[in-house]
């Protein structure tokens, strides 16, 4: 059961922007991300939430959009994430957060996959103007930001070929094909 909400656990970049996220569903995955460990249980994320199209407008400005896509600049009016959650570290609490981001973003994203939602984390942010847009006080420092919506592409997962290459791509059906490493290629036998 985990393994396949983990296979339905995708980066989702494109949505059905038109279908609500509701504020209560973000409250259920905040509170997801409060019960899970915390590192020396600092408990020092702190989160900005938003389901408004103005709001949300102003967050999607700042974000850099599939690295690997160079000839895409993001998704298109109709496709853009309904929601999102801005991840903060509150330098006040602690001078370090540890593993907590990675651990909360999974948490959320479970959450949302549970719930036939998907998410995309953001790193490629512009943080100085989010930071602006959301008129942070200086003792947030931005983390990540997680995209949300109702999932509106395919997602396969391949093998890597012969050539190596871990760069995701969309072929002719615009599928997005993640590929990955075989397992006994992550096994290491000293």
């Amino acid at each position: 059961m985990l393994k396949d909400l983990i296979l339905k656990n995708r980066t989702y970049r494109r949505f059905y922007q038109d279908h609500p996220v509701t504020m209560e569903t973000l409250r259920e995955m905040l509170e997801l991300a409060r019960l899970t460990s915390s590192g020396a249980n600092l408990q020092s994320l702190r989160y900005v939430v938003s389901n408004e199209e103005e709001k949300n407008e102003r967050i999607f400005k700042t974000l850099k959009w599939a690295g690997y896509l160079s000839d895409w600049n993001g998704p298109q009016n109709g496709e853009k994430p309904a929601a999102y959650i801005v991840m903060l570290h509150d330098q006040r609490t602690s001078k370090n957060y540890f593993w907590d981001h990675g651990l909360a973003a999974q948490s959320i994203l479970l959450g949302l996959t549970e719930q036939g939602l998907g998410g995309c984390q953001f790193n490629g942010i512009d943080r100085p103007a989010l930071a602006a847009e959301l008129k942070l006080p200086e003792y947030y420092e931005i983390v990540m930001v997680i995209a949300i919506g109702k999932p509106k592409e395919v997602i396969v997962l391949d093998e890597i070929d012969e050539s190596g290459s871990i760069k995701y791509w969309r072929d002719d059906q615009s599928y997005h094909h993640v590929p990955k490493r075989k397992l006994e290629d992550l096994i290491v036998d000293l």
